[in-house]
């Protein structure tokens, strides 16, 4: 398998009680990690770059890493870009291969979300890109994209048909109590909402502000109908611990790949315990 689409990668999910792990990456190492988790579990993955990650890799570099990757793994990878707000970087990412794209306009009126929206899923659809669009606002801080607690604001389930039909998108971020980042404490999750939102929609959902949840949290989250959830934050954690732990226990190792294969590790570990919770191994 190679490259596949955020459609075609959550096809059935819903109706099959599983999600599929999103996962943020910042260089060649994490991605590989990511890949290598989701090929142990012979599961479906996402691997997502945010904004700072194509600016730090560079555009065509991030999608031709990504896709030397995917091709060699016999499972379906989605390369997707996270919580964009720059319109002008969303066509960019498309025009050179991304096969998703998530345009964050949540933070304008109703209906400057619903335009923007539209535009990217008008230009997308000609590439055959998957568009994800947010729809509330999830709280928390995701790189350039921060939203305080005063302004998160839930999904108002009434409002999911009309902005689902007028933008054509092919997956929602709703809001209902996650944030990004690490929580200073247990999150109240209104999972009430994703199953009234999921009750009137056929479109895939999406939790961002994984990072934290407890395990219980996610597989009710995943009944309720989520069906993609982003993990970004613990991942960074654990790409930083990973060095630190090989440099504190070999400081005199010159050999930087003795440091970059311990993050490459750490990180697939991570991916499978989350493939695991969110049921989708053997799914790929």
């Amino acid at each position: 398998m190679s490259f596949v689409t955020l459609k075609e990668i959550l096809r059935g999910t819903r109706e099959n009680g599983y999600a599929v792990g999103a996962f943020n990456f910042n260089s060649y190492e994490d991605v590989q990690g990511i890949i290598n988790g989701a090929v142990a579990k012979n599961a479906p993955v996402i691997v997502m770059a945010s904004m700072g990650a194509v600016k730090y890799i560079g555009l065509k570099a991030t999608a031709y890493m990504v896709r030397g990757i995917a091709e060699s793994a016999e499972i379906p990878v989605c390369l997707h870009l996270d919580h964009a707000t720059d319109l002008d970087l969303i066509r960019k990412c498309i025009d050179v291969g991304f096969t998703s794209v998530m345009i964050d306009a949540s933070m304008k009126s109703y209906e400057e979300n619903i335009q923007e929206t539209a535009s990217i899923v008008a230009y997308a659809k000609k590439m055959g890109c998957s568009v994800e669009a947010e729809l509330g606002r999830v709280g928390g801080r995701e790189e350039e994209v921060i939203v305080d607690e005063a302004s998160a604001a839930f999904t108002n389930p009434e409002d999911v048909p009309d902005f689902v039909k007028r933008t054509g998108i092919d997956a929602l971020a709703i809001a209902f109590g996650t944030a990004h980042g690490f929580y200073k404490k247990e999150p109240k999750l209104d999972y009430e909402r994703i199953a009234a939102i999921a009750e009137i929609t056929e479109i895939p959902l999406v939790m961002h502000g994984g990072t934290g949840v407890s395990e219980e949290g996610f597989r009710k989250a995943i009944r309720n109908g989520i069906s993609k959830v982003n993990v970004g934050t613990e991942l960074k954690a654990t790409y930083v611990s990973a060095i630190r732990d090989v440099t504190a226990k070999n400081p005199g190792e010159g050999d930087p790949r003795k440091y970059m294969c311990s993050v490459k590790q750490d990180c697939s570990e991570v991916v499978q315990r989350k493939i695991d919770i969110f049921g989708c191994a053997g799914r790929g």
